[in-house]
């Protein structure tokens, strides 16, 4: 698979930033297939551009963001910045609460300062991850001031999630995670889907996919990154980020 992009990703509890560009002389990056995942996208343009569209909307830069769940598709030619937040936390629920209440496509305004030390912090000589971390950090608190408002689901889906989480490399079921918490199958199934809008199965499949995003990210092969994450192999890992964010994870070189 050719190359198409090239950029770092970055991670830190209920979120990761993932800045990639196009080369000089490469062209856009092909638009992507329609996608969705389990995270709210706020894109930003850092150099160049980018649509974003959904089957009745079409938004450009410099900034937007998309609600979790929603089928998309992407095309850019330059540099942009996509901040991915876990929609079941606090900063994720407060974030959907002040972003999406007309659509679940919006653009963002105000964020002229962020793209700049963005695209800085990301051009600069020594490679360093934490002033991305810190901007990432700045964004989502400019966009949800109040986001240490307690609007997580409930505690019984929290460890449910925590303990899944802890054992991404090896075989989960609900069986187990909801005996974990004291709950009938049925009922933790039934409570898991109110509480995150997802079957507790596919948003183990989220997690798994985030897990093995950084995994690849952080140097492993792609075999590596889906053991690593619990994949049966990595064909099933690159189905599955193609599935959810529209492009062949061979496509992207990240550091």
């Amino acid at each position: 698979m050719a190359v198409r992009a090239h950029g770092r990703m970055v991670f830190w509890e209920g979120a990761s930033m993932w800045v990639l560009g196009t080369r000089p002389g490469d062209g856009p990056y092909p638009k992507t297939q329609p996608h969705s995942h389990h995270a709210v996208q706020v894109t930003l343009s850092l150099r160049g551009w980018f649509t974003l569209e959904t089957s009745d909307q079409q938004l450009g830069g410099p900034a937007a963001a998309v609600a979790p769940d929603t089928e998309h598709a992407f095309q850019a030619e330059g540099a942009v910045a996509h901040l991915f937040v876990d929609p079941d936390g606090r900063t994720g629920r407060e974030l959907q609460r002040v972003l999406f209440a007309s659509a679940p496509l919006v653009s963002l305004p105000g964020l002229a300062d962020a793209r700049e030390q963005l695209l800085a912090a990301f051009e600069a000589p020594r490679r360093e991850d934490q002033p991305l971390i810190d901007l990432g950090r700045a964004v989502v608190a400019q966009l949800a001031p109040d986001g240490d408002r307690d609007l997580r689901p409930d505690a019984r889906v929290r460890r449910m999630s925590t303990w899944a989480a802890a054992r991404l490399d090896a075989p989960v079921s609900l069986v187990d995670a909801a005996a974990h918490v004291g709950l009938s199958t049925g009922r933790a199934r039934h409570l898991f889907v109110e509480q995150t809008g997802l079957p507790f199965r596919t948003y183990l499949l989220w997690q798994r996919l985030t897990k093995a995003v950084e995994l690849f990210s952080g140097g492993s092969s792609l075999t590596e990154a889906a053991h690593g994450a619990g994949f049966s192999d990595s064909a099933h890992l690159s189905r599955t980020f193609r599935r959810m964010f529209g492009i062949a994870a061979d496509s992207l070189r990240v550091t």
